[in-house]
């Protein structure tokens, strides 16, 4: 630029007022031009009983540690102990907590609606005679390649609590195609046998994932595309994948199932209203004595894309090739 001294007035005005004008926008280039936070993984604590994890600034799940209840439902479905929201990689929510046609249905949980205790039969499904109730942190740490949170809950009705649970996740950094987020549950009765069974004609009950409103599902498994509601059907693993938030573009999630879990693989409960839930135990009781905890183990698969684009089969696949998962 020419200086004020070989410059008229005017000229040295304008070309100050130009000069200016770009210094404005430059912090907004420089914004974009700047590299990406650090994509670590934190927890942040969060209001009314809720934990929240992040890689970098992107959300990936929360979990609900004290009760929770929406404005506008009944009092009698309040609860704790799950996970909701779970987000997609590109920031979209995948699941749904107190839908209007279940009010019981709670993001990504685990719940069983026969539970026969002391004589008595209560139902953890829809909250009635029994509940989960948290008990205590046991570990929690977050770094670059990923995240592990582990809690103690107990099971109460009316007096002293009657089991345990004690719920392990895993989540892994995010790759271009998806994430594993890896749960554990071990459930060990505290006094006296505790029967658990599915719903007495379609046997739903144990892992269940209820996903968020959305566009064009499509439910696949080993089989092939689930265009009916069904039950019974045995699978290693189910996806569900929709357009989700108005996105254009598909994402979805899957649940693997543990081959060394009681009874893999379970049968599922399929809903295109938007559930998937491997059943355990089903239609054949299962008794949790004393002393002799059971431990469920499941891989959620978060992706992009559809089921054949997010490379459900394959992940799956790898799953089960891990030395965890390997009977061998």
């Amino acid at each position: 630029m020419m200086t004020p001294a070989r410059m008229t007035r005017r000229e040295w005005l304008a070309a100050s007022m130009a000069a200016s004008a770009a210094a404005l926008v430059r912090p907004a280039a420089w914004a974009a031009e700047a590299p990406a936070p650090a994509a670590g993984f934190r927890f942040v604590e969060q209001p009314e009983g809720r934990l929240a994890l992040l890689e970098g600034d992107r959300p990936v799940l929360t979990y609900n540690w004290g009760d929770q209840l929406k404005e506008g439902v009944p009092a009698d479905r309040k609860r704790s102990c799950y996970i909701h929201p779970v987000w997609g990689i590109d920031g979209e929510v995948l699941t749904d907590d107190f839908p209007k046609d279940h009010y019981h249905h709670r993001g990504l949980s685990w719940m069983w609606n026969r539970v026969r205790i002391g004589g008595r039969e209560v139902d953890i499904w829809t909250l009635k005679g029994i509940r989960q109730q948290f008990g205590k942190w046991l570990d929690r740490k977050a770094d670059a390649s990923g995240a592990v949170l582990a809690v103690e809950n107990n099971w109460v009705m009316d007096g002293p609590p009657v089991a345990k649970e004690t719920v392990e996740i895993r989540a892994s950094a995010a790759e271009k195609t998806g994430r594993a987020i890896d749960v554990r549950v071990t459930l060990e009765s505290l006094a006296q046998p505790i029967e658990l069974l599915g719903e007495i004609t379609k046997g739903y009950g144990g892992l269940c994932l209820r996903f968020a409103p959305r566009e064009e599902t499509v439910i696949t498994t080993p089989a092939g595309k689930q265009a009916k509601d069904s039950d019974h059907l045995k699978f290693p693993w189910a996806d569900l994948s929709a357009r989700f938030a108005g996105r254009k573009e598909p994402s979805g999630a899957a649940i693997f199932v543990h081959p060394q879990n009681p009874g893999a693989p379970n049968e599922w409960t399929l809903r295109n209203y938007g559930f998937l839930g491997p059943c355990w135990p089903g239609m054949e009781k299962y008794t949790l004595e004393p002393g002799k905890p059971v431990t469920l183990k499941y891989r959620l698969w978060i992706h992009r894309g559809d089921a054949a684009q997010g490379k459900v089969a394959e992940a799956c696949k790898d799953y089960l090739a891990e030395p965890d998962a390997r009977k061998d």
